[in-house]
């Protein structure tokens, strides 16, 4: 008889407790279905250069779009990318942005386990069903941070500490000298290469050496203000990279060649939301906002301002692009033939140095 009103109860008390089990659960479904998208970085957020730009770029994304959740990672390997992937995965990520190449092999293999998963890979080549490349046109950036350099050398010699020789770079390096080029014919782009993205001794170094040499511009493609801060300590004019950079020059940062990497991730991730999003490379450039130059120091004439503004249009258009033939390279070469444009392949795979820069490539 106890045993028949024990029953009883616990049958009651579960009809009861049914409906307040479900509603008890309705938030957790509903935190389960919000997009958890995951950011795997090569280096730290606090190089204050390219890491912090993805960084600022997760940040405007979640606060444009909170109704999906982000995480991300630092000093991530290329050997510790797949088991890093696994883990977000295990906590419910669905979407992944790397932001460098090395990871591209990693996100093939795991996307092929995890089909429904997307995955994007800054500065990649290689694409699978649910993997993708994304890059900004950094080139369209560096040409108009090049009409500036062009303006305000007084020289007419102008430094770039460069990273390593890959096709990203060399773009950037060639857009830069054309934008020198129209605006100061006779100015010449000394390059040095230190084979490190983020190395503040060795690119110091390197704007000092060119300091030495005579120029007083020095642009970078490296992972920290150091040859922004090494101009300012020397006196000379700077160009930065990534961001705006003017806080670690504030008397001679001129400009600073930007990525606004939040547009991307924005765009793509409301792709994934809405259900549209395919799998093609992305290569985004002023004209959607993914690129751009940060406000221009006091000191650049109205008349340099009047020349980018002019030219920023321009190459907002899709009749008009930086790299318009006749083209050679530093050795005489014709690289774009006249009445061309470099585009797609041959901006992906661009392994030269355009005439007027001097370098050697490692």
């Amino acid at each position: 008889m106890v045993r028949k009103r024990i029953l009883g109860f616990l049958v009651v008390l579960s009809l009861i407790l049914l409906p307040l089990s479900h509603l008890a659960g309705t938030p957790t479904e509903a935190a389960d279905k919000k997009l958890k998208v995951a950011f795997i970085y090569l280096g730290v957020v606090g190089d204050s250069g390219y890491n912090l730009a993805h960084d600022m770029g997760r940040r405007y994304m979640a606060k444009k779009l909170p109704e999906v959740e982000t995480a991300y990672t630092e000093n991530v390997a290329r050997g510790d990318t797949e088991r890093v992937l696994r883990t977000y995965i295990r906590r419910g990520f669905t979407l992944f942005f790397g932001n460098t190449f090395d990871y591209q092999d990693a996100m093939i293999r795991v996307g092929k386990r995890y089909p429904k998963l997307v995955f994007m890979d800054a500065a990649g080549w290689k694409q699978s069903k649910n993997v993708a490349p994304y890059w900004g046109r950094e080139y369209q950036a560096r040409y108009l941070t090049g009409l500036v350099a062009g303006k305000m050398t007084r020289s007419s010699q102008i430094g770039y500490v460069a990273a390593h020789p890959y096709p990203t770079v060399l773009r950037g390096i060639n857009g830069f000298a054309l934008g020198v080029r129209k605006a100061n014919p006779c100015a010449k782009v000394r390059v040095i290469f230190t084979q490190a993205w983020y190395d503040p001794a060795k690119s110091r170094d390197a704007a000092d050496s060119l300091f030495d040499v005579g120029v007083d511009v020095v642009t970078q493609h490296q992972d920290s203000p150091a040859p922004v801060q090494a101009a300012e300590n020397r006196k000379k004019y700077a160009i930065g990279y990534n961001w705006d950079m003017s806080r670690f020059a504030p008397k001679g940062h001129l400009t600073a060649a930007i990525f606004n990497w939040g547009v991307i991730y924005e765009g793509m991730t409301k792709a994934v939301l809405n259900g549209t999003w395919k799998s093609q490379p992305i290569f985004w450039g002023l004209e959607k906002g993914a690129v751009g130059i940060a406000p221009l120091n006091p000191v650049v004439p109205k008349e340099v301002r009047e020349l980018v503004d002019s030219e920023r249009k321009r190459l907002a258009s899709p009749d008009f692009d930086v790299f318009h033939g006749p083209l050679k390279d530093h050795k005489g070469k014709v690289r774009v033939a006249a009445g061309e444009r470099a585009k797609g392949k041959a901006l992906a795979t661009m392994d030269y140095l355009l005439e007027g820069i001097q370098g050697t490539l490692p």
